[in-house]
């Protein structure tokens, strides 16, 4: 046909196949878990948002990435760049329904029209925890806790989360006397892993008006070999002790209590790009990939409830970017891969037989086994080569010989190994023994 729609999907944007989805999904059921487990609760927002929700506390390069048009009713619409920003309008619009602290859970995609690159989509998933209602080193600590404890729930152990506290940082530029231009000067420090210290002192030294001030700032945000070493010297820098410094000291201290103070070091170059951050940022970068970039990051934000509602609402958080942390894993060959959750599959050898395969397939599921009948008759190898694409590892065998004497045969699909004349509770005990 000459008016045939050629199948296409928009730049930035991909269709996920079985396989992938369903790692996806194993990935997301796991983090949820951890989320859980630590008392965070589940809520939703929508996909669409006024523009001036979305906007009121976003910089230049915000606005450029995010997706945003006139609806049918002639209003000024954005799809959601992030999920805190509506969880902020969330919070203020439902105040009066919520308890306080509140802690949520929300894992949803969002989109931003940036340029895609490896692991970085136009659409993309995020899995994100925050806490508001709480200004406390207790809040801050739970969450760079339960970052670990998700990434180690789905395998990934070989990590380093980089901590920073931004008040710190805005008193040593206090200090300087480039206060009023500290959003500039924190946007270039965060590019500083991606242009590098040249490119970040040439833009520092435009904003500041003043080499010197570059080169004390690259001084500021070069780390030293601990973290407690590289506290001292930011302190000092800072001007002395204050509360964000005894903020830091003391989640160090539940870090060492908790025995997982190895994960974290204090990284003052790592400041967050989006301006509603005011008080400890962290981002999480797996050892053996570092070139795919943070796939875990977040902070305190005090403010940003602020823009909605009279009512202080401190709030910190932090989010889990999936599809970059798949492609880390990828890299690292750390994925895998299946083709369905099937425990087994009844082959159909006999089409009168149809009705005794789906007794058999019920009482297989009523004992906990994920399992389906093929649907048609063909030739053994085709359906062979159907389980094999799924990945399924039990067939499940049975001719007129076989259900004349209420047997099945068991096959385990891999090593072709079979397990012939078992009752289905005999089958069943097996499937499960390797299951579990």
């Amino acid at each position: 046909m000459a008016d045939r729609i050629q199948p296409r999907v928009l730049k930035g944007f991909r269709d996920i196949l079985p396989a992938a989805e369903i790692e996806r999904a194993d990935l997301q059921e796991k983090i949820t878990k951890v989320y859980r487990s630590f008392g965070f609760v589940p809520i939703d927002t929508p996909v669409l948002e006024y523009s001036e929700i979305l906007l009121r506390k976003s910089n230049g390069e915000t606005e450029k990435q995010v997706f945003r048009f006139e609806d049918n009713g002639k209003r000024d619409v954005a799809m959601r760049f992030d999920l805190t920003v509506p969880f902020a309008r969330f919070t203020a619009e439902h105040e009066s329904e919520l308890y306080f602290p509140f802690k949520r859970y929300h894992i949803a995609k969002v989109w931003r029209g940036e340029k895609p690159q490896a692991g970085r989509y136009r659409e993309f998933m995020q899995c994100d925890i925050d806490t508001v209602g709480s200004d406390s080193a207790a809040a801050d600590f739970e969450i760079l806790s339960v970052m670990k404890a998700a990434l180690a729930e789905i395998g990934v152990t070989d990590v380093t989360i980089h901590v920073n506290h931004r008040g710190i940082f805005n008193r040593f530029l206090e200090k300087l006397g480039q206060s009023e231009k500290s959003e500039d000067i924190l946007r270039s420090v965060d590019k500083l892993a991606k242009i590098g210290r040249d490119a970040v002192r040439a833009e520092l030294v435009e904003t500041t008006g003043a080499e010197s001030c570059a080169d004390e700032i690259l001084e500021y945000i070069a780390s030293a070999d601990d973290f407690d070493a590289t506290l001292d010297k930011l302190e000092r820098m800072a001007g002395g002790e204050a509360d964000d410094t005894k903020r830091m000291r003391e989640i160090r201290e539940m870090m060492k209590a908790a025995g997982i103070d190895a994960t974290y070091v204090l990284d003052p170059s790592i400041t967050r790009g989006l301006d509603y951050y005011t008080g400890v940022v962290y981002e999480t970068f797996l050892n053996g990939c570092p070139e795919i970039g943070s796939v875990c990051s977040g902070g305190r934000y005090d403010n940003l409830a602020g823009l909605y509602t009279k009512t202080k609402l401190p709030g910190v958080g932090a989010s889990i970017g999936l599809d970059r942390l798949i492609a880390g894993l990828e890299k690292l060959g750390k994925t895998t891969k299946k083709g369905s959750y099937l425990d087994a599959e009844i082959f159909c050898m006999d089409k009168s037989l149809v009705v005794h395969y789906q007794k058999v397939a019920a009482v297989l599921r009523a004992k906990g086994i994920a399992v389906e009948v093929f649907p048609e008759q063909k030739k053994i190898a085709q359906q062979y080569a159907v389980t094999d694409a799924k990945c399924v590892k039990w067939g499940i065998i049975i001719g007129t010989d076989e259900a004349a004497g209420n047997v099945v045969t068991l096959k385990k699909l891999e090593t072709r190994e079979q397990f012939p004349s078992l009752t289905v509770e005999q089958a069943a005990e097996k499937i499960l023994s390797e299951k579990n």
